[in-house]
């Protein structure tokens, strides 16, 4: 069964992601697997904390910066000592026209793996990218919640899985779960 706290925004992100034409995208992911359910043109991964984004931009065996269309971070920019330098450092790996998608929590409890540090709405999604370098109106941000998702992250069994009877997926803006964006490099 699938996380509660992430059924809206993979929902959301999937079609953020499909209406960029994956087959043509050059994706790196900083997080975990989430974009293998993507057909992209090719696909690589640099997991935290074993690559730590927050050190520099990925770098080819010659030191230059690599370059790519799409760069995924799913649920790991809250670990992240130094998120500000690491989404500069994403933004200096996309090329031009090139789109940075990120998800994080908002309202779930404290998970150290191996730092639990940040925490975003979607505003504050936006502001973080716009600091970055990322223009304004080339940021799509986005958040879900509801208090019946608040209060299952309470639960002693986390993260909550989603119970289609008894999980509503109504969302209540004042209470955000998780956030996501999509930016591209102008």
């Amino acid at each position: 069964m699938p996380s509660l706290n992430r059924i809206a925004m993979a929902k959301s992100s999937r079609g953020m992601i499909r209406q960029l034409g994956p087959k043509q995208l050059h994706v790196a992911e900083i997080s975990g697997k989430w974009g293998q359910m993507f057909d992209f043109a090719s696909y690589q991964q640099f997991r935290f904390p074993q690559y730590d984004i927050c050190e520099g931009p990925i770098r080819d065996d010659n030191g230059g910066v690599l370059k790519f269309d799409l760069v995924l971070a799913n649920q790991v920019w809250e670990h992240l000592d130094r998120p500000y330098a690491a989404t500069k450092n994403v933004r200096k790996m996309l090329r031009r026209g090139g789109y940075f998608w990120l998800a994080v929590p908002f309202y779930i409890p404290f998970h150290a793996a191996p730092n639990d540090c940040s925490r975003w709405s979607a505003r504050g999604l936006k502001n973080l990218l716009m600091e970055c370098g990322f223009e304004e109106d080339a940021i799509r941000a986005q958040q879900w919640g509801n208090r019946n998702a608040a209060l299952r992250n309470l639960e002693d069994i986390w993260p909550p899985e989603y119970d289609e009877a008894s999980d509503p997926l109504d969302n209540d803006p004042e209470m955000p779960v998780c956030a996501w964006a999509i930016a591209q490099k102008t």
